[in-house]
């Protein structure tokens, strides 16, 4: 609170606003539901807001769309260019294998038949230069029925021996 001089010190602008700016209890309410309004609308599209997101039908276990993404969502469209990615590793990887291996017999398989073959030391010298993923690669090669070896996972060094067989 200030004195009385200061009060008296006070002008007649200071007290009520200029001619045409009129503030009333109404105009203020109107702003302030103006501006919860839009807030509503803004948080329906914030992911960290859990009250006033709009309902989303989720999929339950046992569903067709359980476990995948949304359609046309972002997510979808990066996991659709992540498949291409690791295909397109694959494809050069049995291009690679295809380019530095030799026929041989078709090991396990039907006696008689020819299929290239190539030592996992040599791929792994040879494919190091191109991508530091081989044994990922060569496990969903595996995984796509394209290539085949004896064991689980494959270890530099210890495995150099093992032979992997493109499967065509």
């Amino acid at each position: 609170m200030g004195t009385n001089s200061q009060i008296s010190s006070e002008t007649e602008d200071d007290i009520h606003p200029p001619a045409g700016l009129h503030v009333s209890v109404k105009g203020l309410k109107e702003g302030w539901q103006k501006w919860c309004s839009e807030h509503q609308e803004q948080q329906k599209h914030n992911p960290f807001s859990h009250n006033t997101r709009l309902s989303v039908v989720v999929p339950q276990r046992g569903q067709d769309d359980y476990g995948r993404p949304l359609q046309g969502s972002l997510t979808e469209r990066r996991g659709q260019e992540a498949h291409t990615h690791i295909s397109d590793e694959v494809q050069r990887l049995c291009k690679e294998i295809r380019t530095i291996g030799e026929l041989k017999d078709g090991g396990g398989r039907s006696s008689g038949t020819k299929v290239v073959a190539v030592e996992f030391g040599k791929l792994f010298e040879h494919y190091v230069t191109i991508s530091n993923k081989l044994v990922g690669t060569l496990l969903r090669a595996r995984k796509q029925r394209l290539v085949e070896f004896d064991g689980e996972m494959l270890w530099q060094g210890k495995d150099d021996h093992v032979v992997i067989f493109l499967v065509e």
